[in-house]
């Protein structure tokens, strides 16, 4: 080692600029979706404060198209300790926005829902962004629920069968 200093100086450098991407990387994360419904959720260590993090949940609609509803939330002894929730959105895997969720709750206890019907077959992704508030670490869980939405043919075949069992009754009241 011919340069000491200019080693340290260059792990200072390597070690300071790993510790600012906190905020800028999206983690991805796979749903696990078992009989149409999921948990899921991170955790952030101590002394983040004001850093932000941006989190994705990818899920997949196949066979027929669904409705879908999540709910997420963080709490934390005060406003100042644990993260603030500031979006919950729906995206398809390309980026586009399909749904916006909504705050219905914040201060201690930060509560965001998200509701969108009809999703066509494809891949999308939970978004969840927000900011650490204190420098106790923090975390949020969540939870979604995918729904099938019947077939057009679905209600056609319960509208002819409703006439058929109308048409045996007017048939039989005629024959007495």
């Amino acid at each position: 080692m011919k340069n000491p200093k200019s080693l340290l100086a260059a792990m200072v450098v390597a070690g300071a600029s790993m510790a600012s991407s906190f905020a800028s990387a999206a983690d991805i994360f796979e749903l696990e979706v078992l009989d149409n419904s999921a948990h899921f959720g991170s955790t952030f260590a101590k002394d983040n404060s004001g850093q932000s993090f941006s989190d994705r949940f990818v899920f997949e609609v196949t066979n027929v198209p669904h409705d879908l509803d999540a709910i997420v939330s963080s709490i934390g002894r005060t406003a100042g300790m644990g993260l603030n929730i500031t979006g919950l959105n729906v995206y398809q895997n390309d980026g586009s926005l399909v749904a916006s969720g909504t705050s219905t709750q914040t201060g201690a206890t930060d509560v965001w829902t998200v509701s969108t019907d009809n999703l066509a077959l494809g891949s999308y992704y939970l978004g969840v962004s927000g900011q650490m508030a204190g420098d106790t670490g923090g975390s949020f869980g969540g939870a979604v629920m995918l729904a099938p939405v019947p077939e057009p043919a679905t209600y056609g075949m319960l509208l002819g069968g409703l006439g058929l069992l109308g048409f045996m009754a007017r048939r039989r009241k005629g024959i007495k």
